[in-house]
């Protein structure tokens, strides 16, 4: 890729924007439902209105509350809405962020600094599932808060068993999850929620993924044990309004119980020359655009709407659990909940990874899970219509994979494999981070891999390795 330097004169607005156009041919299938996971998508129709939302307030900016009110009467309204599908009560209170690994970093900031103030915590600790998000591993690095584990069962859902002795002076947070991402679980919520109350630790619930459609899915007849703020020991949730609430990207909410909660996520500084500065989240500048394209959505599609799609949804999973069961060789990894599944391979025959290649072959977008390995899928109403298909190829996949046992060595299938049993976690980490950070250098943002011309992007950093591997013997 040639370094690019600034237009001396500007171009045709046509022309740029059919470059933009040029830009997306290699880009992932998301709107004929070829995608598992990145985006959420219901039509053009809709994207159109999200789009004329957004574009009202594109100039707009959330950094002064009192500048632009109409911006804060949105993620006034939109905190309440959010507060009334989780069971929130009369002080419940949030903000409106740029996405859910904001709202989760500002949960770990929020919970470390009131712990130094209450309890003159210095070394903190937080204890999360092993299946968090990785957002709470990066939360952990940002914040020096150390994450310690509860381990998987044989199940793979969370084992909360000696949750009771790990909480100690030190920790600031426990967390819990509504679901995971590998797995679809549910934690314990309520279990996990009396535990950290009796020591009067905080809880936060990560309903990033779950927040907007496990609530319509109850309204729909589906039965989950209590994950929100029905839990007493529940003090704040954050819940992604640009996942399967279907808004623009980026928009996220945090919530807490309570205003005093609330506030230790806030940041102010009195003595800035340029004046006393106060900020409620992450970032500065807070893009209008967002807030209004989702308070517009929430509008358009109302709970009936939502019912709608999380019925569709439903139904798509439903179908994708009984076809992989009856398809020889694979199984659902874990009891899923909600709208997210994986899969992984019975068969020592069968490849899981070999059978991943496959299915991007037939032209899906495919995501990997390890520990163990296997296939994820996160489902949307979209996927209701190519479900079927998708099985129909999954179980092509399989047979080819069966009836090849060596591709198991080749492509994904190899690269993935390779990593999962490299034993020195570090030396894979430095690797990664090595060829992640040289997409970032002015000019460049490709590997150069001419072989295969756009695979995806784990792919890519894991030819690398391997390349590297091989080189060093």
């Amino acid at each position: 890729m040639t370094h690019q330097h600034l237009p001396e004169t500007g171009r045709a607005p046509d022309e740029v924007l059919g470059d933009l156009k040029k830009f997306a041919s290699d880009d992932p299938d998301y709107k004929d439902g070829r995608i598992w996971s990145l985006v959420y998508h219901i039509n053009e129709a809709h994207d159109d209105f999200a789009a004329a939302a957004y574009r009202q307030y594109s100039s707009a900016n959330g950094l002064n509350p009192a500048a632009f009110q109409s911006l804060k009467r949105m993620e006034s309204e939109i905190i309440s809405m959010v507060a009334g599908l989780l069971h929130g009560g009369p002080d419940t209170c949030g903000v409106v962020t740029a996405g859910g690994t904001e709202s989760c970093l500002m949960a770990v900031k929020a919970y470390r600094d009131l712990a130094r103030k209450k309890r003159h915590v210095t070394r903190p600790n937080m204890i999360i599932p092993a299946t968090a998000h990785v957002a709470w591993f990066k939360a952990a690095r940002y914040f020096d808060v150390r994450a310690r584990l509860l381990p998987m069962d044989k199940d793979l859902n969370t084992d909360i068993r000696k949750l009771k002795r790990m909480i100690n002076q030190n920790t600031v947070m426990v967390l819990g999850s509504a679901p995971e991402y590998p797995h679809g679980t549910i934690d314990p919520i309520a279990k996990m929620g009396a535990l950290a109350a009796a020591r009067d630790v905080p809880m936060h619930v990560d309903a990033c993924v779950g927040g907007f459609i496990l609530p319509f899915m109850e309204m729909n007849g589906t039965e989950f044990p209590d994950w929100d703020f029905r839990v007493p020991g529940v003090t704040s949730i954050s819940a992604d309004l640009h996942k399967y609430g279907y808004t623009a990207k980026g928009a996220s909410t945090i919530l807490y119980r309570n205003l005093d909660l609330l506030k230790s996520q806030m940041f102010v500084y009195q003595d800035w020359p340029g004046g006393v500065f106060a900020s409620p989240a992450l970032l500065g500048t807070r893009p209008g655009g967002a807030y209004a394209a989702a308070w517009a959505v929430l509008q358009k599609v109302g709970i009936d709407g939502y019912r709608a799609l999380a019925a569709q949804t439903s139904e798509a999973v439903d179908i994708l659990k009984a076809g992989i069961g009856d398809i020889e060789g694979l199984h659902v990894l874990g009891q899923p909940q909600g709208p997210l599944l994986a899969y992984g391979s019975t068969d020592s025959k069968v490849n899981i990874f070999a059978v991943a290649d496959q299915l991007e072959k037939k032209g899906w977008g495919v995501n990997r899970v390890q520990n163990p390995n296997g296939i994820h899928a996160m489902v949307t109403a979209q996927h209701l219509a190519v479900a079927k298909q998708y099985l129909v190829d999954l179980a092509e996949s399989v047979q080819t994979v069966r009836a090849n046992p060596e591709l198991a060595k080749t492509g994904g299938a190899a690269t993935y494999g390779m990593m999962a049993h490299v034993p020195l976690r570090g030396m894979v980490k430095s690797k990664v981070l090595d060829v992640f950070a040289e997409m970032y250098r002015a000019g460049g943002g490709q590997l150069h891999l001419e072989e295969d011309k756009n695979p995806p992007l784990p792919e890519r950093l894991m030819a690398k390795y391997v390349q590297w591997r091989a080189k060093r013997g």
